[in-house]
């Protein structure tokens, strides 16, 4: 895969300098192009559709500024840029005809960056990661909420924190959900010692270690390079290039760290005072995390929505893949939120986006959030029930008109057709019905045999061309991917694609939809791009349990070169006298915790950490760490056919 990826962007790097420079003859060039006349038009209707003088969502985001620096440009140790504001210079402009004007209005709102005072006692600095870092003061330091992505961009809030406010010690830090831009940079502001040596609480909803963990190392490959394309991590800022993703201006690229909980809150109603700072908890499971909470703060009179409410409508399916949310539930926590501290609330805030303050405004906001994640759900519901499907959903529902009008209920980082989609497969699942689809053909054959039937692709390509200069974009989309599927070298298929996927990325009012169109553009032109952000760090792993990483070696582990590797294996991992029988069946792991195996063919007697070395397949590793009885193959059979995951794979093209 890499060869071929090299070397087809050699080709097209060459062919690039050869192809005409005219923007308007597709498929000719590989070049980025500007919005067309189509695009444009589309867009400058978005001003005739949302009330662009309504600027209280504006003046909420600008609320209670107390030093923004000049310029921020954060780097990790080597000198690399992790994260800058500075980048974004280009939102003073008006929005160009190359964006969605809603999108770009979103974007300048969460270009607002520094420190801000919520209400007395209670700050936030915003804009120095995709999240929030919130600061609460006690009688002698700070309670901290969700301590950002990177360390790198939580040492600068901090630093921040303390030239403004003076420097006070860390007494708690609250982890909301089970995200990493909540906890990653933990290790910025406290440090594993403080919490040993119990200077400092580390709180978190009940679960949360496990979800946090097991999110990170399940499917993290997958997700991290998927992040890459609803991140933007590939795409260079600009107007024909990323921009924000409604929660946020982008993800950091710093350092992730991890400190485990130390309190587990266990129930709705729970309290905590810490430092002086009274707490009340309320348990939102299964909402925008399978792990997260709400907090009330009686002596403030300020409720935190963690990320339940925001300031554009969320994800119940997010594009870099994970487990889909439940719309009913969401809709009904933030309502019960609302009926246990509305009436006495004069500030909700919360880890992205800015606050909201008063006592109407607060209902209204709760309400109309909850409303979009109802309606989503109900209705989806409603059309499944009369025999429609999931494409078919997505095309016929429309927000009603007066929540599809709020500024912060828009789909600037969820979008009403993929969050369709997601309640469509929390209940029905994969399968349409049509059995046509049961055992539908993989993509490239599917292409393969579609290129056949056409016959003549140079006539395919130019009736896409007339659709493209027609507007047809995500036909053109469509029909040229499948050229590239059955011919990668095709490059003016390869160029149509891009230009197809380019102008729809231009039209987004999604930020993530925006940067997923221009990197798959991107990678059409030049070919597979490797690189973006992490979603595991050294930390993660290392609280990983030894079920989980049982569990990680079964997924690792290749069944079908291995299915000749059958045996028992008693696995006792000595400094945490946790014991369990290992079974090896026609390569599959099995595993038993609590139990030996008098007949097992071997006994494996080692440290968690050579548990690492056996999920990267180092039976040497294992050997140093480990005292092996018995049969020794099994070691070698089962390392031998352990897969070390490649962090790139192709997402446009086979």
């Amino acid at each position: 895969m890499w060869v071929k990826g090299i070397c087809l962007a050699l080709i097209l790097l060459l062919t690039a300098q050869v192809c005409l420079a005219d923007e308007t003859d597709y498929a000719l060039t590989p070049q980025a192009k500007g919005a067309s006349g189509i695009t444009a038009q589309k867009n400058r209707e978005v001003y005739e559709t949302l009330d662009f003088s309504d600027e209280r969502e504006m003046e909420f985001a600008a609320r209670g500024l107390i030093c923004a620096p000049e310029s921020l440009e954060l780097v990790d140790a080597e000198g690399k840029v992790i994260w800058s504001q500075d980048a974004y210079a280009f939102l003073e402009e008006e929005a160009p005809d190359t964006a969605n004007p809603s999108l770009w209005r979103n974007t300048r709102m969460n270009h607002l960056y520094g420190l801000f005072e919520v209400v007395e006692g209670i700050y936030q600095v915003r804009g120095y990661d995709m999240s929030n870092i919130t600061f609460i003061k006690g009688e002698t330091g700070w309670i901290v909420f969700d301590p950002l992505m990177s360390v790198e961009c939580a040492q600068a809030a901090k630093a921040l924190v303390d030239q403004q406010l003076g420097e006070y010690p860390v007494k708690a830090v609250v982890y909301s959900h089970t995200h990493v831009d909540h906890f990653g940079g933990v290790k910025g502001i406290i440090s594993q010692e403080q919490v040993d040596r119990g200077e400092v609480q580390v709180i978190a909803p009940e679960g949360f270690e496990q979800h946090a963990v097991s999110e990170n190392v399940y499917a993290g490959t997958a997700m991290s390079r998927r992040a890459a394309y609803q991140y933007g991590a590939l795409l260079e800022p600009g107007d024909q290039g990323a921009l924000g993703i409604g929660i946020g201006m982008g993800q950091s690229g710093g350092t992730i760290s991890y400190i485990s909980p130390t309190v587990s809150i266990t129930y709705t109603g729970q309290t905590l005072t810490v430092d002086g700072v009274e707490m009340e908890f309320q348990l939102t499971p299964g909402t925008e995390a399978p792990a997260e909470m709400n907090t009330w703060l009686p002596q403030k009179n300020a409720l935190w929505l963690a990320e339940n409410c925001t300031g554009t409508l969320h994800n119940l399916y997010t594009l870099r893949g994970a487990q889909v949310r439940d719309g009913n539930a969401w809709a009904c926590y933030i309502m019960e939120a609302l009926a246990r501290y509305g009436d006495q609330a004069q500030v909700v805030f919360q880890s992205h986006n800015w606050p909201h303050w008063g006592q109407e405004e607060i209902v209204e906001y709760m309400e109309n959030t909850a409303a979009v994640y109802k309606f989503i759900h109900d209705q989806t519901l409603h059309y499944i029930n009369q025999g429609y499907t999931a494409q078919e959903i997505a095309g016929i529902l429309t927000l009603p008109e007066a929540l599809n009008k709020v500024w912060y209920t828009r789909q600037y980082y969820g979008t009403l057709s993929h969050n369709i989609k997601a309640v469509y497969q929390k209940y029905m699942g994969w399968y349409d019905a049509n059995p046509v689809n049961l055992n539908a053909l993989p993509p490239e054959q599917y292409a393969a045999k579609l290129v056949e039937y056409l016959g003549d692709t140079q006539q395919v390509l130019e009736m896409a061309k007339a659709d493209m200069e027609a507007g047809e974009y995500q036909w053109v989309a469509q029909i040229t991917n499948a050229l590239v599927y059955a011919d990668p070298e095709n490059l003016q298929a390869r160029y149509l694609c891009a230009d197809a996927l380019e102008q729809l990325g231009y039209q987004a009012e999604s930020g993530p939809w925006r940067n997923a169109y221009l990197t798959a553009a991107l990678e059409l032109r030049m070919g597979g791009q490797e690189g973006g952000g992490a979603t595991t760090s050294g930390d993660i792993q290392r609280n990983m349990s030894v079920p989980l990483m049982l569990d990680y070696l079964g997924i690792r582990l290749d069944s079908a070169a291995a299915q000749d590797v059958n045996g028992k294996i008693n696995l006792v991992v000595t400094d945490l006298e946790e014991q369990y029988v290992l079974t090896l069946r026609s390569g599959v792991l099995l595993y038993q915790q609590g139990v030996q195996d008098p007949e097992a063919g071997a006994t494996w007697q080692m440290p968690k950490a050579a548990l690492f070395a056996l999920l990267q397949g180092n039976a040497g590793g294992v050997r140093q760490m480990a005292q092996i009885q018995g049969d020794q193959s099994l070691l070698d059979q089962l390392c031998q056919h352990v897969t070390i995951f490649n962090g790139f794979f192709n997402i446009i093209e086979p």
